[in-house]
């Protein structure tokens, strides 16, 4: 990852879970801190068909160098045969809370 600071994001079924990934990743030092949202509801084609389901969603902020292996426990420990996992660049935001994001990874 070439950016210095990113929100790597995923959803599951279950508050439960989505607080599991959440802490997971924080206690791995992986993750500075991380959110859960929901439940928001998820439209998408599976096997074929169109689901509409709850799910909760977990956006993780850390260091770009944390990453690939934050991307790594979150798929290790998803229940979803596909979970999504998406790393999205930070392109500004405020210099202290930047440099602690990174301080609470190493």
């Amino acid at each position: 990852m070439t950016r210095e600071h990113v929100v790597v994001v995923t959803t599951t079924d279950s508050e439960e879970a989505a607080r599991g990934l959440a802490a997971a990743a924080v206690e791995a030092r992986l993750g500075a801190c991380a959110q859960v949202v929901g439940p928001i509801t998820s439209v998408y084609r599976w096997e074929g068909a169109i689901e509409t389901d709850a799910e909760w969603r977990v956006e993780v902020k850390t260091a770009g160098d944390r990453a690939e292996s934050l991307v790594a426990l979150l798929t290790e420990r998803h229940t979803y045969d596909v979970p999504e996992v998406i790393v999205t660049p930070v392109v500004g935001g405020h210099a202290d809370y930047l440099s602690w994001l990174v301080e609470e990874t190493r």
